[in-house]
């Protein structure tokens, strides 16, 4: 889990591939990728927010704490805040870019795929991670007071090692 991630600033982009208007070749989510999807939400993408996007939507989906997002920024060299991490990611929460699970009500995750599904939360390592069941679902759902509608269902199964 030692990856290295490209610097941030423009002087990532080597002299020659800068003057031929090629971008650098990028392992995770291509550069344009990130300004694309950032542009689309409505959100300007500032250099801490394309930093961070890349991070984060570079490797696939995943599942990220603020704290280790901002460990990530930390160890790829990009001059953030965790409070900017925080900011960043509630704007992308906001924006729909993100999926926003709560566990235990103190720990937050938050998830690049937005799609419809639920987690399985290993507890012996504090790790979030999809059921890979399209098809789960409740059977019947709570009578919501009046004047409010369920806006999304988060279910997350709690596994434990067994004794």
């Amino acid at each position: 889990m030692n990856e290295e991630v490209p610097a941030v600033n423009d002087d990532a982009v080597l002299p020659a591939a800068r003057g031929a208007g090629h971008h650098p070749a990028l392992t995770g989510c291509p550069w344009h990728d990130v300004n694309e999807m950032l542009q689309s939400a409505g959100l300007r993408p500032t250099r801490q927010r394309m930093a961070l996007g890349w991070l984060l939507f570079g490797k696939g989906a995943r599942h990220l704490t603020a704290e280790m997002l901002y460990e990530e920024a930390t160890l790829a060299k990009v001059p953030v805040s965790l409070a900017t991490v925080y900011n960043t990611l509630n704007q992308l929460t906001d924006a729909g870019l993100l999926r926003q699970v709560s566990v235990d009500g103190t720990k937050t995750y938050f998830d690049t795929n937005v799609s419809t599904h639920h987690h399985f939360y290993l507890e012996h390592n504090h790790e979030l991670v999809d059921i890979p069941d399209p098809n789960l679902m409740l059977t019947k759902m709570p009578d919501v007071p009046e004047g409010f509608e369920i806006s999304r269902v988060d279910m997350v199964v709690r596994l434990r090692k067994k004794r």
